[in-house]
């Protein structure tokens, strides 16, 4: 795939992701600070965007803070974030998370990609969205659309989200590292579908050589 077929791909994504939902991580980074970017990330693990949305309302109506979500009580935050994914694990993990920000970072989000995999429970697609939309900082998310579609198009050849990100770390120019995730995301949420992807709608059908598509609308 040719720069310049990259650079107009991604042009017309902005445009098109317009009109579609953001993706709810990046609606409550508009708002909110790090500590609410890393929370709805860990929830996000798995789990529908419209439940993430719910479950992170009632967690951050009883805490906003590492320092207040640490006088919960366990069951309390179980029952707020239910029913995301694995709730019970996310659970314990949020509650070594702030322990660790009050006793490491004075309760603030690390800033750097290697602190913050130190977390528990924070792999690389999370710390790199927490860079990203908490911190304001170059970082590659690589999520299962990214990954999927990255590879539909003909961009790269991976088998893994972790090898995807090392190859985007190469290959795609800075500049477009902080929007790619959140572009990816819209469109395959909406229209470059995991089965039968909406070529038929798609804005970028000409670009896309379809790699492992056996159907489409």
């Amino acid at each position: 795939m040719e720069s310049a077929d990259l650079r107009a791909m991604l042009r017309r994504l902005r445009k098109a992701t317009k009109s579609w939902r953001t993706p709810v991580v990046s609606e409550i980074s508009h708002q909110h600070g790090p500590f609410r970017v890393l929370v709805s990330c860990l929830l996000s693990l798995r789990t529908r965007d419209e439940v993430t949305a719910s479950a992170s309302a009632r967690l951050f109506a009883l805490a906003d803070t590492p320092e207040k979500l640490v006088e919960l009580d366990p069951v309390q935050v179980e029952k707020a974030i239910y029913p995301v994914a694995f709730f019970r694990n996310k659970t314990r993990s949020l509650f070594h998370i702030c322990e660790t920000l009050i006793d490491n970072h004075e309760g603030n989000v690390p800033e750097s990609l290697e602190q913050l995999l130190k977390l528990k429970g924070v792999g690389r697609k999370t710390a790199n969205l927490t860079l990203i939309l908490g911190h304001g900082k170059p970082g590659i998310c690589v999520d299962i659309h990214v990954h999927r579609i990255s590879n539909r198009w003909g961009f790269l050849k991976s088998k893994s989200p972790d090898e995807t990100e090392m190859i985007l770390r190469e290959k795609l120019p800075k500049r477009y590292w902080m929007e790619y995730n959140d572009l990816l995301v819209s469109f395959g949420q909406n229209i470059c579908k995991p089965q039968s992807p909406h070529c038929s709608q798609c804005c970028i059908a000409e670009y896309c050589r379809r790699v492992g598509v056996k159907r489409r609308r």
